[in-house]
């Protein structure tokens, strides 16, 4: 293992929200925090939610019961309150002209927002929800692009009791048709068209195919590019119409703790998404937890983070974490390299940004450029770099450490998923840090890695598991308790197993080895295909890399590497690939077959779609595509013969 690289002075240790915590319980370090909180989960949550600011109409009578068994927890119990009174109501109070949002299009257009005008907005468009007839618990779809209006219908939502489901607006007529009927979604937000990389994105044909067979009512249609026209009839409403005319306040929704907040989309194994379900109670604590403690925001920071509101990233660090800090967030729609790649930069440097969050696909592609934002911008501001959404390699870790840190900021790795709710795993202020580590279990959950039996081990690979509830574990899975017991609770009894693929070394830092669907079984012998790809990255010809499992009739299981060059027309890399990585790893893991794609089939969030290259090689059926930013990268791999 690589050894430490970065050391957090004196003031990066205790000038941060993690350490005022501790420092207020008499808890000398987060190791201590961790036990505290693993051996009293209760008297932990009930600290962090004062701490962070929860406003509760009525507070709750116990923090925590478990009457119906680890995999129903109730939190909080018979407390009352709304995400929305925690959040921009409380920041309205003592800081009403603080700027919470900045708005940048790609085309340069931008905007700005105070509390007060956030307020003002939300209002209007709450009580013009509730003007259509949208009531407690029923559900609003969002199916926009990076712009005020979605802020302000999520917000909307939560403010008047409604379940808020947000759908990236990359996504085809089939992806949104699929979770609008999942949800039975009753308004659909869309816009008029948006842009990416200066070409001219319309929605429109998707929306007219995805509603059908669905229960949406009213169309809500936001002005933005202009590149859709809609008719605009007792179904299909304009924005500006519909809000024109309300109040400007709107008396906030008195919620149980438990009432659902969001629905949120993740993908499954089979492609079919799952519906994850997020309360007002939980996630409010979950929410403050996450934005002050693993990235330390703070009322003075502003963050800039390019994750899209339609993924758990994005909502909780671009909204409801960071309103709960009453910060400021830039939010851009667009893409980070256009129009140049001085885009994202030109965009820190302008808004003195302190926190800067960034995805490993993101990092990859500046590197894969050898762009070195330090020589034209000051980021002087900067005191965080937080990064997740796949396994950040070492490479790609000192890039943005060097590039983009000066070697003086720490890079914040982190790892959760929408059913977590956030991060689980993170990089923590004061930490020293080797390259690549997503740093310790964060406080409050009870994580460990275990063996196939169960077992507690170290500095061996394992499987990430959860001994303990927490209070943003999704409640169930929408409409299916069955595959919400069989994908968490079947493995290990009374233990969230999450399917990932760990390795904790002997200093105590936790590394990402893949899914435990990527794992690599040869001739007995275990491997994630981040490992390998990782090694892959690591050579010099060599900017993107997938592994996979194929069946081999001697060793099991067979490796098969997809990589993308850095120049075209490589002669022979694939030989020289194979002698690499055996060189590297071991003869063990040396690939049976190395091909030269063009790019990796990857979602929109920067996913790699192993799943789909493996079904490609072998002819089996690939299913919905819609989710994929390059479908048509999977026409330059060929079925594999026997």
């Amino acid at each position: 293992m690589s050894n430490f690289e970065f050391f957090p002075t004196e003031d990066q240790k205790t000038n941060c929200n993690i350490y005022k915590f501790m420092k207020l319980y008499g808890i000398s370090s987060l190791e201590e925090l961790s036990q505290k909180a693993n051996m009293d989960s209760e008297w932990f949550w009930e600290k962090v939610e004062k701490y962070v600011g929860i406003v509760w109409d009525k507070s709750y009578t116990k923090v925590l019961d478990l009457s119906k068994g680890f995999a129903f927890p109730t939190w909080f119990v018979d407390g009352k309150t709304n995400i929305y009174k925690s959040s921009v109501e409380k920041i309205l109070k003592t800081n009403p002209n603080k700027v919470a949002y900045d708005f940048v299009s790609e085309d340069g257009v931008t905007s700005q927002l105070t509390y007060l005008e956030l307020d003002k907005k939300v209002s209007k468009l709450a009580n013009a929800l509730k003007f259509l007839g949208v009531k407690r618990g029923d559900v609003v779809a969002i199916y926009l692009p990076m712009i005020e209006e979605s802020i302000l219908a999520i917000l909307a939502s939560a403010k008047i009791g409604a379940i808020q489901t947000i759908i990236f607006s990359g996504y085809s007529y089939e992806s949104l048709q699929i979770r609008l009927q999942d949800c039975k979604a009753k308004i659909l937000f869309v816009s008029d068209g948006f842009q990416r990389k200066g070409k001219a994105i319309s929605q429109k044909n998707i929306i007219d195919k995805a509603i059908e067979n669905t229960e949406i009512e009213k169309i809500i249609v936001v002005p933005y590019k202009g590149i859709d026209s809609y008719e605009i009839s007792e179904n299909v409403l304009s924005y500006p119409n519909l809000v024109s005319s309300q109040p400007e306040e709107c008396i906030t929704e008195i919620m149980n703790s438990e009432d659902p907040l969001f629905i949120l989309y993740t993908s499954g194994t089979t492609g079919r998404p799952k519906g994850v379900v997020h309360v007002h109670g939980g996630f409010s604590v979950f929410a403050g937890h996450q934005s002050a403690f693993l990235i330390d925001t703070t009322k003075n920071d502003v963050i800039l983070w390019p994750a899209d509101i339609g993924w758990i990233t994005g909502i909780v660090w671009n909204v409801y974490g960071l309103l709960i800090q009453g910060a400021r967030a830039v939010i851009y729609d667009g893409a980070l390299d256009f129009p140049n790649f001085n885009r994202i930069w030109d965009m820190l440097q302008n808004y003195k940004v302190n926190i800067f969050g960034i995805s490993p696909t993101a990092v990859r592609l500046f590197k894969k450029n050898n762009i070195d934002p330090l020589e034209s911008h000051q980021l002087q501001n900067l005191k965080n770099i937080p990064t997740t959404g796949e396994p950040l390699d070492e490479e790609s870790w000192r890039w943005l450490f060097e590039k983009v840190g000066n070697k003086k900021i720490p890079i914040m790795n982190l790892s959760g998923g929408t059913e977590i709710g956030g991060a689980m795993l993170s990089v923590f202020p004061g930490m020293k840090l080797k390259p690549s580590t997503v740093g310790i279990p964060c406080p409050g959950i009870n994580v460990d890695v275990v063996d196939d039996h169960g077992n507690s081990i170290r500095e061996k690979d394992g499987f990430l598991v959860i001994k303990f509830p927490w209070p943003s574990m999704t409640r169930s899975l929408l409409n299916n308790d069955k595959k919400y017991l069989e994908t968490y609770w079947s493995r290990f009894e009374n233990v969230w197993f999450h399917g990932d693929y760990v390795f904790v070394d002997k200093d105590g830092l936790w590394y990402m080895k893949g899914r435990v669907d990527d794992v690599i079984n040869v001739s007995g012998h275990r491997m994630s295909t981040a490992e390998i790809e990782h090694v892959a990255i690591s050579h010099k010809k060599i900017s993107d890399a997938a592994a996979i499992a194929v069946p081999d009739k001697i060793t099991g299981e067979a490796i098969i590497l997809f990589i993308v060059a850095e120049e075209k027309n490589e002669e022979k890399l694939d030989v020289e690939i194979i002698k690499f990585i055996s060189e590297k790893i071991g003869k063990i893991a040396k690939p049976k077959f190395v091909f030269v794609i063009s790019s990796l089939p990857k979602t929109r969030t920067g996913k790699i779609m192993r799943r789909l290259l493996k079904s490609k090689l072998l002819g089996f059926s690939l299913g919905d595509l819609s989710s994929l930013e390059n479908p048509q990268v999977l026409d330059e791999v060929t079925k594999l013969d026997n």
